[in-house]
């Protein structure tokens, strides 16, 4: 784990999102969970050096946010957002997310396929929230609060976590740092609100959902990025391109690469980001 200040953890090496905890006086709160089985495990076990597990807090619905769960069975109460507690491991029709956590182990975590549930003892209890909220929510912890902060727009149910007592905020992936978007099903007007809404706040590190951990300034970098994908796609609806046609040539390959472990997935990434903008900008 890369220790962000004194009492922040997090795992930015990992294919998945960025798995951290926080410790306080009166146990450890832990944000997002470790999509490999293994990796959930032993972050578990670190956590738990700094003392009992009093929350773990998923920032948002997407597999590789929530997966570990399963592996944090006991440790604490889970807290969700509503819309992330109505979408958790829900299957669509571009991705089934439990076959999606199966198909990184071959790869990315070979030792995890002993540890891997079935698919009916995994959906008999995945460890969702057992505290569901709309709106914001403040916990306090020992000497520590978190501000969970509704900020929908990557997913409906984007929670950013605020802890001003380290200057730390996690964003989930309202901020994908230094490595491709990923839009699909975004709201991209709900997310540009919700970068305005973290940047009111006093912090000094930004811990993304995705990349390194990074620091204010790079909420415009964030903007910039969502707001040349719209602009590019009304520019093409507006040249009279094609749905195939703006999925074909519009994309942003060169501009950064993909997150660790997901490298095969660039061309899925550019060729979605471009389809749905242009299904909603064209309606």
């Amino acid at each position: 784990m890369e220790q962000v200040t004194e009492n922040v953890f997090t795992n930015t090496k990992l294919r998945g999102c960025n798995p951290s905890f926080v410790t306080t006086s009166d146990g450890v709160v832990v944000i997002d969970t470790p999509q490999l089985p293994t990796k959930a495990v032993e972050m578990r076990t670190e956590a738990e050096k700094h003392g009992p597990i009093r929350y773990l807090i998923n920032t948002e619905h997407h597999v590789d946010h929530i997966f570990g769960n399963y592996f944090f069975m006991g440790a604490g109460t889970v807290v969700h957002h509503q819309g992330v507690y109505d979408n958790f491991m829900v299957p669509t029709p571009e991705l089934n997310p439990y076959n999606y956590a199966k198909e990184a182990l071959p790869t990315d975590d070979p030792a995890g396929e002993a540890i891997f549930p079935d698919e009916e003892t995994y959906f008999d209890d995945p460890n969702k929230a057992s505290i569901v909220f709309t709106g914001d929510l403040r916990l306090d912890v020992g000497d520590h609060t978190f501000d969970l902060l509704h900020t929908p727009g990557h997913t409906p149910g984007q929670v950013a976590v605020f802890v001003p007592d380290e200057r730390v905020v996690f964003t989930g992936d309202t901020i994908f740092s230094d490595c491709q978007t990923w839009l699909m099903t975004s709201d991209v007007g709900q997310w540009l609100d919700a970068l305005e809404r973290i940047r009111q706040l006093e912090f000094d590190f930004l811990v993304p959902g995705h990349g390194p951990v990074t620091d204010k300034a790079y909420l415009d970098t964030q903007r910039m990025n969502l707001m040349e994908w719209e602009t590019a796609i009304a520019a093409a609806i507006a040249s009279g391109w094609s749905r195939e046609e703006t999925v074909e040539r519009v994309n942003f390959r060169d501009k950064c690469s993909v997150d660790i472990g997901q490298e095969y997935m660039m061309d899925h990434i550019q060729e979605n980001n471009a389809g749905a903008l242009y299904d909603k900008l064209s309606t």
